[in-house]
C-alpha cells in the first residue's frame, strides 16, 4: 500500500524561507521588535505587539523547517534555559493572577523562540551587525523625537513618555519609555558599535559616527544606574584585553587572579552592604527602591519555594503587586532587581534555575572571549556584563530585549562550549 502523499510547499516559497537574506531580514525584524517593545506598544497597543510577535514566530518556524537539514540540532538549547522556562510555565498552576501569567508566558516564550531562531541561523558577527543596524535606527529616531519635542514643538510627547528635556541636556527617554532603559540600550549600542568597528564589519566613518551617537545618548540620559555599569564594562573590557594578549600557557593564572579579585570585591560589598545602602538611601529615588525591596523580602516567606507565579512585567491592581504599589506610593512594573524579582515571582527553585542560566551563559561567553581570536567573541561577554550589572537595579533582563539578548548569548556560548556536543563528538 502506497504511503499518502506529503504536502510539499511551493518551490519558490521554500527557497525564500531557506535563503540567507530571509534569515537576515527576519533577524533584523526580531531585534527591532524586541528593542522597540515600548514604541510598538505605545503606537498599536498590546494586541498589535502580540500579533507582530506571533507573525515573526510563525515566519521563523517556517524558516527553521525549510533549513532543517543544514542546522545542527544536537544540544541546540541549553538545559538551563529549558529548566527556567519549564518552571515559569508550571507556575501557572499556582498563580493567583492566571491571565497575567499567561500573558507573561506569551512574551517570555515568544522572545525565547526568536532568540533560539537567531542563535541557530546566524553566526555571532551577523548577530552583532543586526543589533548594530537596529540600534543605529532606534537611537537616531530617539534623538530626532527628542529634538522635535524639546526644540521644535516645545511640548512633551506624552504617549511615548518623552518629556522634551533636550534643551536642559537631559534627562532623555527616547523611544524606550525611561531614561534608564534608554541608557541601557545606548550602552549596549556602544559596545556593539565598538566591536563592529574593531572587526571592520562597517566602514570606519559609520562606525565612529555610531560611537559618538551612542556616547551622546548615554550622557544625555543622566542615568545613575548606567554610570556604575560603565565602570564595570570598562573593567571587564580591560580584563579581556589583557587576557587575549596573554600567552595561552599563562592565561589560566590570570583568570584565577581575576576570579579572586571579583570574589573579594563581592564579599567586601556584601559585608559593607548596610553602610552602602544606608548611604545610598539618602536619595529619594533609591529610597523608593529600598522600600520596595524591603517589602518584597517581607512577603517572600509566604511562598518561599514556588513564588507568587510568573508575570514578567508586573500586572497592576492584583495581589501582591497592588499592595507593593500602595506601600511605596508609586506604580511599579518590575521589582527593580532581576534576581529578587525572579525569587519573588517563581520562588527559590526558579531563582536557582535563573542564576544557573545566567552563570553558565556568562562563564562560557567569557571563556570564548578570552580564548577565541576573532574580536566578535568579546561582544556576548560584554553584553552579559551589562545585563548582569544592570540587573541589580532593573529587571530588564527578564523581558523584551534583555531577555532575548540573554538567551541569544546563552545559545551562542553553548554552541561553542556545550558538554553535550563534546560528548557527542567523543562517541
Amino acid at each position: 500500500m502506497n504511503a499518502p502523499p506529503t504536502f510539499q510547499p511551493p518551490e519558490a516559497l521554500r527557497h525564500l524561507f531557506e535563503s540567507p537574506r530571509f534569515a537576515a531580514a527576519l533577524t533584523h525584524v526580531a531585534f527591532g521588535t524586541a528593542f522597540g517593545v515600548h514604541l510598538i506598544f505605545s503606537l498599536i497597543g498590546r494586541a498589535g505587539l502580540i500579533s507582530i510577535l506571533f507573525t515573526i514566530a510563525v515566519l521563523g518556524a517556517c524558516s527553521l523547517v525549510a533549513r532543517r537539514e543544514s542546522i545542527e540540532w544536537h544540544g541546540l538549547l541549553p538545559i538551563s534555559i529549558i529548566t527556567f522556562l519549564a518552571w515559569s510555565t508550571i507556575s501557572l498552576a499556582w498563580s493567583g493572577y492566571t491571565k497575567a501569567t499567561i500573558l507573561g508566558l506569551v512574551y517570555q516564550l515568544g522572545f525565547a523562540f526568536l532568540a533560539l531562531y537567531v542563535g541557530l541561523v546566524r553566526d555571532t558577527i551577523q548577530i552583532t551587525r543586526a543589533v548594530g543596524d537596529v540600534l543605529r535606527v532606534l537611537l537616531g529616531l530617539s534623538i530626532a523625537l527628542e529634538v522635535l519635542s524639546g526644540l521644535l514643538i516645545d511640548l512633551p510627547i506624552t504617549f511615548l513618555g518623552i518629556q522634551g528635556n533636550i534643551t536642559e541636556l537631559g534627562p532623555l527617554q527616547g523611544v524606550f519609555g525611561s531614561r534608564n532603559t534608554f541608557a541601557l540600550v545606548a550602552l549596549i549600542a556602544l559596545v556593539t558599535f565598538a566591536v563592529e568597528l574593531r572587526s571592520r564589519s562597517v566602514v570606519r566613518g559609520l562606525g565612529i559616527g555610531s560611537l559618538w551617537l551612542a556616547g551622546a545618548c548615554i550622557i544625555l540620559t543622566r542615568s545613575p544606574v548606567i554610570t556604575i555599569t560603565v565602570v564595570f564594562v570598562a573593567l571587564a573590557g580591560a580584563a579581556l584585553f589583557a587576557l587575549r594578549r596573554t600567552p595561552v600557557e599563562g592565561r589560566w593564572m590570570l583568570q584565577l587572579g581575576l576570579l579572586g579579585l571579583t570574589l573579594v570585591a563581592l564579599i567586601s560589598g556584601w559585608i559593607a552592604r548596610d553602610a552602602v545602602l544606608g548611604y545610598m538611601n539618602a536619595g529619594s529615588e533609591f529610597a523608593v527602591r529600598y522600600r520596595l525591596w524591603q517589602e518584597m523580602w517581607r512577603l517572600l516567606p509566604l511562598h518561599p519555594l514556588t513564588g507568587w507565579g510568573w508575570a514578567g512585567s508586573w500586572p497592576t491592581q492584583v495581589t501582591p503587586y497592588g499592595w507593593l504599589d500602595f506601600v511605596t506610593h508609586r506604580e511599579h512594573t518590575s521589582g527593580l532587581n532581576a534576581f529578587l524579582d525572579v525569587l519573588f515571582q517563581i520562588g527559590l527553585v526558579g531563582f536557582l534555575a535563573f542564576v544557573t542560566l545566567v552563570t553558565l551563559a556568562f562563564v562560557r561567553s567569557w571563556l570564548l572571549a578570552s580564548n577565541k581570536r576573532p574580536v566578535v567573541f568579546v561582544w556576548p561577554a560584554l553584553v552579559l556584563v551589562i545585563l548582569i550589572v544592570v540587573s541589580m537595579a532593573e529587571s530588564t533582563i527578564l523581558v523584551g530585549f534583555g531577555w532575548m539578548l540573554l538567551l541569544v548569548c546563552s545559545v551562542k556560548a553553548a554552541q561553542g562550549m556545550s558538554w553535550r556536543s563534546a560528548l557527542a563528538r567523543v562517541q
